[in-house]
């Protein structure tokens, strides 16, 4: 039984690529450079953005994971995005291959309150758009019944993860014993997905039949502000828990030096009030629980030294 990752090697493909094996599976994995996670692991070089080559890498699965990431460009995703998940539909349907698409909450906007699997999709960022058709494409075809497809939503992450925003405005800040920094407040409440959770609960539904056909939000712990997280973070650097806001007006200065910053400047109505995400969905329906966010804070930092 082959489980493909279209992908593979980021931080929730490597996590997904870990916990499959007790399923009994043949893990492949597919990027523009593959490199094994498990001793057994099939490497494929593919472009997804080529129908060929993702025909060629979905060939002969039974279930496939989609946790690719594009360049973190607005007008790149409205070109590729769109493209990239019509290839990997197509090429499930050719194979008869189960389909799992590793999604984020771009698409449900603004959310005055918890985000939940019922929660509208209401985007207020291009960014969102992209992401709400996407999410569209998937429930036309759950609609058609030709594959099984479910999607599985996280927060934003918590673990190690180089590139991230916890990364080089948090952990990497405390250790080298500067202040930390916060977009916008650090006094609102923020839901992070710790990435082993994620990746564990992806292929538990990937690998059970009633899961398809629906949304997913996956194992994530009550939401906490800023100032706790950072406090929580020092405490494991042995440092002091400082912590300075980054308002948006410097956001937009640092973003004409920094594109990938002035990329996110459309996406920081998630920490000018609460994001709260709940994932009572899939802790009530198969017990699956998130790790307390403060053991998560806790394992992230301890990488870093």
């Amino acid at each position: 039984m082959i489980q493909t990752i279209l992908g593979a090697n980021g931080a929730i493909g490597t996590e997904i690529a870990k916990a499959l094996p007790p399923y009994g599976a043949k893990v492949r994995l597919v990027s523009r450079n593959p490199k094994k996670v498990n001793e057994q692991d099939e490497l494929v070089v593919a472009d997804l953005l080529n129908r060929e080559q993702t025909l060629k890498a979905v060939e002969g699965s039974s279930i496939v994971y989609l946790t690719a990431g594009l360049p973190y460009q607005t007008k790149l995703w409205q070109k590729q995005w769109p493209v990239l998940m019509q290839n990997t539909i197509e090429a499930c349907k050719v194979y008869k291959a189960k389909l799992v698409f590793f999604d984020n909450v771009y698409s449900y906007g603004r959310v005055n309150g918890v985000m939940t699997e019922q929660s509208p999709l209401a985007p207020c960022s291009k960014k969102g758009e992209v992401r709400k058709i996407l999410v569209q494409m998937l429930e036309s075809e759950m609609a058609k019944g030709e594959i099984d497809v479910l999607i599985a939503r996280s927060a934003d992450f918590i673990g190690y993860t180089p590139m991230s925003f916890l990364d080089s405005m948090v952990f990497k800040n405390l250790k080298a014993g500067k202040k930390a920094q916060w977009f916008i407040n650090p006094d609102f409440k923020h839901s992070f997905t710790f990435i082993p959770d994620a990746g564990k609960a992806t292929a538990f539904l990937g690998n059970t039949p009633e899961a398809y056909n629906q949304s997913w939000h996956l194992p994530t712990d009550a939401p906490i502000t800023g100032n706790e997280f950072v406090a929580i973070a020092a405490r494991a650097f042995k440092a002091k828990p400082g912590i300075m806001p980054l308002p948006i007006w410097m956001m937009h200065i640092i973003g004409l030096f920094i594109p990938v910053l002035k990329e996110s400047i459309e996406m920081m109505y998630q920490y000018d009030a609460d994001y709260e995400f709940s994932s009572a969905k899939i802790e009530q329906t198969f017990g699956l629980r998130p790790t307390p966010i403060h053991e998560a804070i806790t394992a992230t930092a301890n990488q870093y030294q």
